[in-house]
């Protein structure tokens, strides 16, 4: 793997992952900015026993896109828990707009409830709330925004006499943009993952190819008797030297010639024939001192 490729994958990996970060936070923002209004639903289940009074409630949070607009607030039924309120069925009034019995609408500053009075089996299913912002624009009413939440109820058999429903909490969600970025760096990451694997995968292979030519380079220089194949003379040869190269040495530490001092022991003579001959060549070693 050649160097400037090494040097490219880093940058190439940021560049998809922020490409790839601006278009998720791109998507992830666009229903915030036309979304003006939501609503949140304080409690999402409701358990009664028959005959029981419950109110569910939902509310509405923020404000209309346009300040002139109406919103309208309503609610709607369907027996099944798990399917949307597709027909415009409001609670114990069916499609014929009868007037319902015992059932009681209410609006507050930020909140619209509907109370249920002696509840029975055929009131269980889902409670859908609706919050229509309807702009007039040119003679014509047009729905901008239609946020909706949803309660459910169970009804369940009387017993003991008790007539009081339980609620199950339900806590509008908070931190919106900090899950959304979140979610984005989580996608982000799994999408990143393979690149990042291959980059690794790239590096390590190039670390043991190296580490197999340096083993080669080794097995390689081991028959010859070096560790390092720079060093390929042969082996060094004992030199040897005559009498005279022997007497001329260099000088010692003290800066003096040991062997041509007068007093010296073993010290040739100052005039006449050397102890040994001067043109026999004789090796320099430890046993010369012992002769």
């Amino acid at each position: 793997m050649s160097d400037s490729y090494r040097r490219e994958t880093p940058a190439l990996v940021l560049r998809l992952g922020f490409q790839l970060l601006v278009i998720i936070g791109a998507g992830a923002e666009t229903p915030h900015f036309h979304a003006t209004m939501t609503v949140l639903v304080p409690h999402l289940s409701y358990t009664c026993p028959a005959g029981a009074n419950v109110t569910m409630q939902c509310v509405v949070v923020g404000t209309p896109m346009h300040a002139k607009d109406k919103v309208q607030l309503g609610w709607l039924f369907t027996p099944h828990q798990n399917q949307r309120c597709h027909e415009p069925i409001h609670p114990r009034m069916a499609a014929n707009h009868s007037h319902p019995q015992g059932v009681h609408y209410n609006t507050t500053k930020d909140a619209f409830l509907v109370t249920l009075l002696n509840v029975s089996h055929s009131d269980q299913g889902r409670y859908c709330c609706l919050a229509r912002e309807i702009h007039m624009e040119k003679h014509h009413l047009n729905v901008v925004q239609n946020p909706h939440g949803y309660v459910l109820l169970t009804v369940t058999p009387r017993q003991n006499g008790s007539l009081k429903c339980t609620a199950i909490d339900h806590k509008p969600p908070e931190g919106t943009v900090a899950a959304g970025l979140a979610i984005a760096g989580c996608i982000m990451g799994i999408l990143s993952l393979p690149l990042i694997l291959l980059l690794v995968y790239k590096q390590r292979q190039t670390a043991q190819s190296n580490r197999r030519a340096h083993e080669l380079v080794r097995m390689d220089s081991e028959p010859h008797g070096h560790e390092n194949p720079v060093f390929l003379g042969g082996s060094p040869q004992n030199k040897t030297r005559t009498v005279s190269q022997i007497m001329t040495r260099q000088s010692s530490e003290t800066g003096r010639h040991l062997l041509s001092e007068p007093s010296t022991p073993l010290s040739p003579p100052a005039h006449g024939d050397v102890f040994f001959p001067s043109q026999e060549p004789i090796p320099e070693s430890p046993d010369f001192m012992q002769v």
